[in-house]
């Protein structure tokens, strides 16, 4: 495979493309590690290669969602507007455990302290509820992509920010009828969303969105959504 030119991208953001993510089959199975660069490598991902991720969508006390604009700095989908969190578990001890998706809410814990300074404390994964998995896949650019089993977790909470400016850019709260506007002004091409919000947005958050407080009936563990 030919080599990365990677002399552009951001140094702090190269440095992250080390971690290991976890290689998964498309049942959701574990078979294996590499690392976020390869994963992210359309020439990889063209081949089959799957790993596990996870998104975040935390709302407020008012039942608004907090998004996030992404820094021009990330290598796959800079400047996008998408969901509060979006990110990977590793392939350690804690965030590999399975029973009860726990590895990847600490996952999402551990990010949301990185990207948005949420305290840990702030954001237990007890509090977090995991819905549903989705199976997508979106190129970012003729080098890097995404092709995730993400696993979509819901939170509601009044939390601290104190945001990495290498991470993002800008946040903001959203009500549902924000968020509809945002997502029109995408469709006419005035702002950038990621691929796997939109996807989301279009299809499950609004009906989700209806009850943060009650979503068992929006609990489907054993399923993945193909999109």
């Amino acid at each position: 495979m030919p080599e990365v030119n990677m002399d552009n991208l951001d140094e702090k953001q190269v440095q992250l493309l080390a971690e290991m993510c976890i290689l998964i089959d498309e049942s959701d199975k574990k078979i294996g590690a590499d690392s976020k660069k390869n994963c992210h490598l359309n020439s990889n991902i063209d081949k089959g290669l799957l790993h596990r991720a996870f998104s975040v969508f935390l709302f407020n006390s008012e039942e608004k969602l907090l998004l996030q604009q992404r820094s021009d700095a990330k290598i796959t989908f800079p400047g996008c507007f998408t969901n509060t969190c979006c990110s990977h578990p590793l392939h350690t001890t804690s965030e590999l455990e399975e029973q009860d998706a726990i590895g990847v809410r600490r996952a999402a814990q551990r990010r949301l302290q990185a990207e948005l300074g949420i305290p840990m404390d702030q954001v237990p994964p007890e509090e977090m509820t995991y819905l549903t998995r989705i199976h997508y896949k979106a190129q970012s650019d003729g080098v890097w992509g995404e092709h995730e089993i993400d696993y979509i977790i819901f939170m509601q909470k009044d939390v601290d920010l104190n945001p990495d400016p290498n991470e993002i850019q800008s946040h903001c709260y959203v009500s549902k009828e924000e968020l509809k506007e945002i997502l029109e002004k995408a469709k006419r091409k005035e702002l950038l969303i990621t691929p796997w919000f939109s996807l989301i947005a279009e299809t499950f958050l609004f009906k989700w969105w209806e009850n943060p407080r009650n979503l068992k009936p929006f609990i489907e563990h054993d399923r993945i959504h193909r999109m």
